[in-house]
């Protein structure tokens, strides 16, 4: 399989959590961020965190934080504009630093699906709608991404769009691999769900 470079997106305000690092939020005991690293990390050959501000409240993970390369946090795509500008290897997949069920299979089926579809570039769907965020890019596409952003590009899907983007679908059931939690009350779905897991407690 085609080595990729991990990037977890953190940069977002978390204004629908109240504020502050919504990956760091507790989940099950742990920081959501754990969850998120436990799915993501053994399928990357390398990992970072997406994150602006003072880098040292992730130091705990031993990751390198790489702040957005634009002002004024143009949104997602500023993120994943530093994940193709930073990255030691071709190939990035980001995901959200909120999304704690990840599927174990993610990064090696964005692959199959960019190459059966012949695109640049491939992003999640499940239930029958896609998650830009959670997708594969070529490093090579990090200038045009870029111009992309200086010219008031801020919608994923729009851009990808442009440049061709392939889409491998999961099932939704019994719960969304790509669920991520935006305010308090999905963070306590989420442990709900855990719980019916049996993986926590």
């Amino acid at each position: 399989m085609t080595e990729s470079f991990g990037v977890i997106l953190a940069g977002g305000l978390a204004r629908r959590m109240g504020g502050g690092d919504k990956p760091l939020r507790l989940l099950a005991g742990r920081p959501m961020l754990d969850h998120v690293i436990a799915r993501i990390g053994p399928q990357c050959a390398a990992l970072a965190i997406n994150a602006n501000g003072d880098p040292a409240r992730f130091a705990a993970y031993g990751l390198a934080v790489l702040p957005d390369t634009l002002p004024d946090h143009p949104g997602p795509l500023a993120g994943i504009l530093a994940a193709m500008e930073t990255s030691p290897l071709p190939w990035v997949i980001t995901v959200p630093g909120d999304s704690p069920f990840l599927p174990l299979d993610l990064v090696a089926r964005l692959h199959a699906a960019r190459e059966a579809a012949g695109t640049p570039m491939a992003c999640a769907a499940s239930g029958g709608f896609t998650h830009p965020p959670i997708a594969l890019w070529p490093r090579e596409l990090a200038a045009a991404l870029r111009a992309a952003i200086t010219a008031g590009e801020r919608k994923i899907d729009r851009w990808t769009a442009r440049h061709g983007v392939a889409v491998a679908e999961w099932p939704d059931a019994p719960h969304d691999p790509f669920f991520n939690a935006n305010t308090p009350e999905e963070l306590a779905e989420a442990a709900l769900l855990l719980l019916r897991q049996g993986v926590w407690p």
